[in-house]
């Protein structure tokens, strides 16, 4: 049986990960130092992994985590844009440094390929649309930047050092246990606890600002196809579903599930956020025979049961 690592296993995207690697028979290890993950996102499954709090940018704790492991899904991260324009130093710290420190532990171990987690966030404010792995990048914030670095890191490793990696550019995912109450929680969550508690609702802009909105679910079995295809080490792929939703049809759809009765205020535009943003992800479909599963509105059905 073949070990699996995944990094940032604990959080919201990873926890979804790791149970997708447990229903295909791998055996999983988990390593988190818990600063944004929590334990009770893989309570289901606690028995069944092992278990490592610690932190990537430690070089004996990620030689000590690759250890033995074949497959590394790399998903530990700061992976807020505002907080990361707060914290530009350690949001690079974490993403950039900490990469190159797993990257370079998982080569020295013999991993055959490293899966890493990476964003939309890297293509800016182009307005070209829709976003192709071919653009030239241009972030307009440190998370971006950061996650950019990465992927070069990746290249190289793949391209001279003899570590195959993949590179995921996930757009906006969303699904169950993503939390409300931390700085890194995308729109979906934050809405839906604030309509839940019948609290006032606020959306930064106009409103029809878009985003592709990518079910957790489907983007954990991105991972998968990704760590097992064959001939696309070095490759980059984005992972979502093709359509732009506008932030005030996610405020409808969930106001109308929740029987949320008043209008969202308005405020001025946050520092960093992008206008529009939605995937062409036909390389992801042709290589990796991966495409979106889940449609948008029957996601958020499933999110607020």
């Amino acid at each position: 049986m073949e070990t699996c690592l995944v990094t940032g296993g604990g959080g919201f995207i990873g926890s979804h990960v790791v149970e997708a690697l447990l229903e295909r028979g791998f055996a999983v290890r988990v390593l988190d130092n818990l600063s944004t993950g929590h334990r009770e996102n893989l309570a289901a499954v606690q028995g069944r992994i092992e278990f490592i709090e610690g932190d990537i940018r430690e070089p004996e704790t990620a030689a000590r985590a690759v250890d033995g492991v074949s497959l590394v899904f790399h998903l530990a991260a700061v992976v807020s844009v505002p907080w990361s324009m707060a914290h530009p130093l350690e949001t690079e710290q974490v993403n950039t440094a900490g990469t190159l420190c797993l990257l370079e532990a998982a080569q020295k171990a013999g991993v055959r390929r490293l899966v890493f987690s990476s964003t939309c966030a890297v293509y800016g404010d182009d307005p070209t649309l829709p976003k192709t792995e071919a653009m030239p990048p241009a972030p307009v914030s440190p998370y971006a930047v950061s996650k950019l670095a990465a992927e070069g890191y990746c290249r190289i490793f793949a391209a001279a050092l003899g570590l195959e990696t993949v590179v995921l550019r996930y757009f906006n995912v969303f699904g169950p246990r993503q939390d409300p109450s931390s700085p890194y929680s995308g729109v979906i969550s934050i809405f839906v606890d604030r309509l839940r508690r019948g609290q006032p609702v606020t959306i930064y802009g106009d409103g029809e600002q878009t985003r592709d909105f990518v079910y957790v679910g489907d983007v954990a079995q991105a991972n998968l196809r990704a760590a097992l295809a064959p001939d696309v080490s070095g490759q980059i792929f984005n992972i979502g579903t093709g359509r732009a939703v506008t932030v005030n049809h996610l405020f409808a759809v969930l106001s109308g599930l929740l029987n949320y009765p008043h209008p969202p205020r308005y405020e001025p535009p946050r520092a960093g956020d992008i206008r529009h943003s939605y995937a062409d992800p036909s390389l992801a479909r042709s290589r990796l025979g991966w495409s979106a599963q889940v449609a948008f509105e029957e996601g958020l059905r499933r999110l607020v049961g």
